[in-house]
């Protein structure tokens, strides 16, 4: 039973550097705050503020509950052996190489200490010039990337969505749910180009097309991102498209322009102006929010002018002729089963960004 003990001995104490790297105390201690507010029956005098913090207990839990429920078993087997687990030998062994499994898998998340790592995500696809062509490669990528969340157990509920008038998207906005989203989602925000054969040319001619992308942290919070009034602008009109009654007679989309970086945001999709008010501020705060991480900025007041992901950074190509093979141009990955990527099997490109 020594070399029992021995590896029971390194996995609790690999555990415990974790637990301290992430901090997991002062998180159960949030956990057990939280559970008392959602408890009291006076939250829900306030639906949006009872709404927020039983989504920040979810999201909490979900991080913290697997990291406990081990250190639980760790602590359970290790007082078995203690008792004398001689006649369980072979049931010990067993258990023991579950824990490490499930220990090698959470690790991962020690990946994910960004400075927003552990939000939700924005994600937003915009195609680029190209007409027909370009907004197909952004239904392609839309597609790809609700398949992966699919896949991967991530909640996508959609924001927005503009069709193109023959085929595809214009562009697509997402608001996605999971542990980490905006640390796992991080690795695809820019530019991504395909090359096929076009199938909207009478003389199949050889295409690329541009599609961007953009991967934002959700900030509930000005705490975190404090934005300056004066440095708005609030433009409001007509929504356009398809909507429900009143949508489109009353001025109830919203532009608000971030005027020291020209940011933009414009949303319309929600029924009111408030409504729509409060998501292009959320997404202002996560554009922000990313433009500060790529320009290690001290704060947003530092912020120099200019999109977000610039159409020149492209960081990944998917060529389909005369070959097929998707690589990034980042970490160099590549995967020759180009269809298979398309279809969600993005986690090989993630863990290779991550890891680099």
């Amino acid at each position: 039973m020594e070399d029992i003990r021995k590896a029971l001995k390194s996995l609790s104490e690999n555990l415990e550097d974790s637990w301290t790297k992430l901090s997991l105390d002062q998180k159960l201690a949030e956990l057990k705050s939280l559970e008392r507010e959602i408890a009291e029956p006076e939250l829900w005098n306030d639906p949006k503020n009872a709404k927020e913090k039983n989504e920040t207990f979810a999201h909490l839990s979900a991080e913290v509950e697997p990291w406990r429920l081990l250190k639980t078993q760790i602590e359970d087997l290790t007082g078995l052996i203690e008792l004398g687990g001689e006649d369980l030998k072979e049931e010990i062994e067993g258990q023991l190489s579950a824990m490490q499994k499930s220990y090698d898998n959470l690790k991962k998340t020690l990946r994910f200490t960004g400075e927003f790592d552990s939000a939700n995500a924005i994600l937003r696809i915009t195609a680029g010039v190209g007409g027909t062509e370009a907004m197909d490669w952004a239904s392609m990528l839309e597609r790809m990337y609700l398949r992966f969340f699919e896949k991967n157990n991530f909640k996508a509920a959609l924001v927005e969505r503009v069709t193109g008038e023959e085929a595809g998207i214009k562009t697509a906005v997402y608001e996605i749910n999971g542990p980490n989203a905006y640390g796992t989602l991080k690795s695809e925000h820019g530019v991504h180009r395909l090359v096929r054969l076009s199938p909207f040319n009478a003389d199949n001619l050889r295409q690329t097309s541009f599609a961007l992308v953009e991967i934002l942290p959700i900030i509930k919070s000005d705490d975190e991102i404090k934005i300056d009034e004066k440095d708005l602008r609030i433009d409001v009109y007509h929504s356009g498209g398809h909507g429900g009654q009143s949508v489109n007679t009353t001025n109830s989309a919203v532009r608000i322009t971030h005027l020291p970086t020209n940011t933009v945001v414009a949303i319309q999709n929600e029924r009111s102006q408030l409504q729509n008010k409060e998501k292009a501020m959320e997404i202002l705060r996560g554009k922000l929010a990313q433009m500060k991480l790529e320009q290690r900025a001290e704060s947003i007041d530092k912020l120099r002018a200019g999109e977000s992901a610039k159409w020149g950074q492209q960081i990944r190509n998917y060529v389909l002729q005369p070959y097929k093979l998707v690589k990034d141009t980042r970490t160099k990955h590549e995967e020759p089963d180009a269809e298979r990527v398309l279809d969600g099997d993005l986690m090989p490109f993630i863990d290779s960004f991550l890891e680099q």
